[in-house]
């Protein structure tokens, strides 16, 4: 899916909680003040934003009275429900302070693990914008469950960037990016300033939290970072406080940590960056060395013999994790075969799987057209 040429330079901006806070329990408007300023200013350049926000949960703590983050459902919920009309209101009026009009757009992964759904939330967006408004998006925790949640709103965000055709995500964290080793901790940690695959090394630099009052962490950032990668879409980690980041980040400028690529990768068509993105999994193949690289570095569909292992129950069609035998996700695709005939065929040639199973013949595990890889 190729976005409208009036958006072709199209950013998508994400805000995590303790960016919005500021390491405080309550929502800084005077931040969000300055963000609107920066957006403004970069749509009177011609460059469309969308934003992508959490801290609906620490708003509505402030605004019910609730000085700790609860630990029951119904309460959270409760909260993130009086926190998105506080938030909504903050944008819609710092935003229109800069003339611009506010369209709070809410998700669960339900919305758009559903194809239907999926082009209607990119409808919906697109249509926003082409009225001259800004997208403010975020999970619709009054109603998620654990098996529709993002997780995390870097991955919303991911998503987002995705359905739109985004030149550009912005994450903006408490942290200016991606480190050698924890900063806090570790002096001698140095700032990676480009990342253009996200490996075994790289995926060891990110772990832990970022904030008490957050959910995500530099590991689901680096998540997201591995889907823009497939996607073809530039991500940059950025200290979210430094004055005129959005609009730096934006124009070029050396900021945060930047995630491309080399610009050889084969990049996702629309229809696998749903499956890869919005999709969840409904279990795992693992598959040996050999079909790890031909997956990788050669685009070739996952054959039944270079499968080794299966876990989880799964039927033909739905969506599985692709693991090389080290245990890292290397793919996600629409398997051809249930769990039971998976473990069946796993390590056989197509020749043998057709003698006990004639209506799969020449069928692959999974079929290159409907595979992600990262």
């Amino acid at each position: 899916m190729s976005v409208p040429e009036q958006f072709a330079g199209l950013v998508v901006v994400k805000l995590g909680t303790s960016t919005l806070t500021g390491g405080t329990q309550t929502i800084d408007q005077a931040y969000i003040a300055d963000l609107c300023e920066q957006v403004a200013a970069l749509r009177r350049e011609g460059v469309p934003v969308v934003i992508v926000t959490s801290g609906a949960a620490a708003a509505g703590r402030e605004r019910l009275g609730i000085e700790r983050r609860p630990s029951d459902i119904p309460t959270l919920q409760a909260c993130a429900a009086a926190g998105q009309a506080l938030l909504t209101e903050i944008y819609a009026k710092e935003l229109g302070r800069c003339g611009i009009p506010c369209g709070q757009v809410l998700l669960t992964r339900r919305d758009v693990v559903d194809r239907e759904g999926y082009l209607n939330a990119r409808n919906t967006l697109l249509r926003l914008l082409d009225l001259g408004a800004v997208p403010v998006v975020n999970e619709n925790d009054t109603v998620s469950v654990s098996e529709f949640a993002f997780g995390d709103n870097d991955m919303l965000g991911a998503i987002v960037a995705a359905l739109l055709g985004a030149s550009l995500y912005v994450i903006l964290s408490d942290v200016e990016g991606l480190y050698t080793a924890n900063p806090s901790a570790d002096p001698e940690a140095e700032l990676i300033h480009e990342v253009t695959a996200i490996d075994k090394d790289i995926a060891a630099m990110a772990g832990g939290v970022g904030s008490a009052v957050g959910t995500g962490g530099m590991a689901s950032k680096v998540r997201a970072a591995r889907a823009m990668l497939a996607a073809g879409i530039p991500m940059v980690i950025c200290q979210g406080r430094q004055p005129h980041v959005v609009v730096d980040v934006a124009h070029g400028r050396r900021v945060g940590t930047r995630f491309a690529n080399d610009g050889t990768a084969v990049h996702g068509t629309g229809r696998k960056l749903w499956i890869g993105l919005a999709e969840m999994p409904q279990g795992v193949v693992t598959v040996d060395a050999g079909a790890a690289r031909a997956l990788v570095h050669e685009g070739a569909s996952l054959l039944p013999v270079g499968v080794r292992g299966v876990s989880g129950t799964f039927a033909e069609g739905d969506v599985v994790s692709v693991e090389d035998v080290s245990g890292t996700e290397i793919a996600r695709g629409v398997a051809r075969y249930s769990s039971d005939d998976m473990d069946r065929v796993r390590g056989l040639k197509l020749d043998i799987v057709e003698r006990f199973l004639p209506d799969k013949q020449g069928q692959p595990a999974i079929h290159r057209d409907e595979m992600l890889v990262f």
